[in-house]
């Protein structure tokens, strides 16, 4: 009998993966597992890092991929969420894969899951290990969608784990306090295996489990660093970065800046230097050089100047508020909101509120999303008024209407606020 589900486009692929489960997230690895089981997923490279953290995964990744790619080994991403492509999430040397080899995975995928239900994370998980173990990788990057212990990723034993930070979001899921969130990252670690630490004051749940686990131990500003090279000119344009091989002191000089965070550039590197794979300083600077990523302070300069960024947690908005005080703005900066219901409005838009002259908000295309009236009356107890729009376009039509040469627009609050601008300025990128 011929199986309708071999021909499936990608699209109608991703609708059946969200019919299949009720819960959007639903945390365990016990379907997984099973299903891992029976595809069977052999090795899904030569070695494997997993990162996790609440924010900075995306651009440690990034910047991981690009060092490793100079270096001239093949490397396989798994990301998530995607900006504008479902395509984004499952890459090999930046370049993603094709709708005829993902749907090939979810049809290797569904056979082999027979009747046991899968998240439409899961699935697509399971999907991207398939495409990876086929691809002779020399490395994989796994970035974790949420918490570590019990997310879908963490089926892969990795040969290193790197967790980014460790802040209040997905509280519902995770925990309320840094430490039980800690605890829930702090679950990819693997007894022995080195992990990288790039929140500079963890909470002790992670110290305490790598510790039980004799897993080597690398935290930002103790055991790896970074300082801003000054030239003189007051604008920085270099930096230095520090750090260790199995006890050995290793340091790399004027290293150009990169477009993301260097808290995250550096724990890139260190996971790099501690893992001992053929890299060197050359490889480093240009890796670094190529290193940027969509939605992340993003700049873009037609109709008007705007900034987009991805910011949904108070860490992320706190990052982004003080890029935006480094940005030379001669008139108002306007900003148009949009977000999910279950995050922190107003620890996102505190920070954010000395510096926006114009507020406005906007539905989202989705479930889950914080109606825009909503998050306008939380402005409100801030004693700002905001305008609500309908959707983004409406949004980024009204006040580019309005804006003058010297504005800027920001949008921010989601992959979802920022993926629906994308679409809208007609920007074909996603993922670098």
């Amino acid at each position: 009998m011929h199986d309708k589900s071999s021909d499936l486009t990608l699209a109608a692929w991703l609708a059946l993966l969200e019919s299949l489960h009720p819960e959007e997230i639903e945390l365990g690895l016990g379907r997984i597992t099973k299903v891992a089981d029976k595809l069977p997923l052999s090795s899904i490279a030569n070695r494997v890092i997993s990162v996790a953290g609440t924010n900075g995964k995306g651009s440690t990744i990034c910047v991981l991929s690009h060092i490793l790619e100079a270096a001239g080994l093949k490397v396989g991403c798994y990301t998530s969420p995607h900006l504008l492509r479902y395509n984004e999430r499952i890459a090999v040397n930046h370049q993603e894969l094709s709708d005829d080899l993902i749907c090939a995975a979810f049809q290797r995928v569904n056979q082999a899951r027979g009747d046991i239900p899968l998240t439409y994370f899961e699935f697509g998980t399971l999907a991207a290990f398939d495409l990876f173990a086929r691809a002779e990788l020399d490395v994989a990057l796994l970035e974790v969608g949420l918490g570590g212990r019990l997310d879908a990723t963490n089926i892969i034993d990795a040969d290193m784990t790197v967790i980014t930070s460790i802040a209040l979001d997905h509280q519902d899921w995770l925990g309320d306090n840094r430490e039980a969130i800690g605890y829930e990252k702090a679950g990819i670690m693997r007894a022995g295996a080195p992990v990288i630490c790039g929140d500079p004051d963890p909470p002790y749940t992670l110290l305490h489990h790598a510790e039980s686990l004799a897993a080597p131990l690398d935290c930002q500003g103790q055991q790896f660093g970074y300082e801003i090279a000054d030239d003189g000119t007051g604008q920085p344009s270099m930096w230095n970065w520090w750090g260790h091989r199995r006890n050995q002191p290793v340091e790399f000089k004027d290293l150009p800046l990169p477009a993301v965070p260097l808290p995250n550039a550096a724990t890139a590197i260190q996971t790099l230097v501690q893992m001992g794979l053929p890299i060197q300083e050359a490889h480093i600077k240009a890796g670094l050089e190529q290193s940027r990523l969509a939605g992340r302070f993003q700049i873009i300069v037609q109709p008007v100047r705007m900034v987009l960024d991805v910011a949904h947690n108070p860490q992320a908005a706190e990052y982004l508020a003080q890029r935006l005080t480094q940005e030379k703005v001669d008139g108002r900066i306007y900003a148009l909101l949009g977000m999910l219901k279950d995050k922190d409005c107003e620890g996102i838009v505190r920070p954010l509120i000395p510096l926006v002259d114009y507020w406005a908000t906007c539905d989202l295309n989705v479930n889950r999303a914080m109606r825009a009236e909503e998050i306008a009356a939380k402005l409100s107890d801030f004693g700002h008024q905001a305008d609500s729009y309908s959707d983004v376009a409406a949004g980024i039509g009204a006040l580019t209407a309005k804006m003058a040469e010297q504005d800027l627009l920001l949008i921010f609050g989601s992959f979802y606020t920022v993926g629906a601008a994308l679409r809208t300025l007609n920007i074909q990128q996603g993922r670098d």
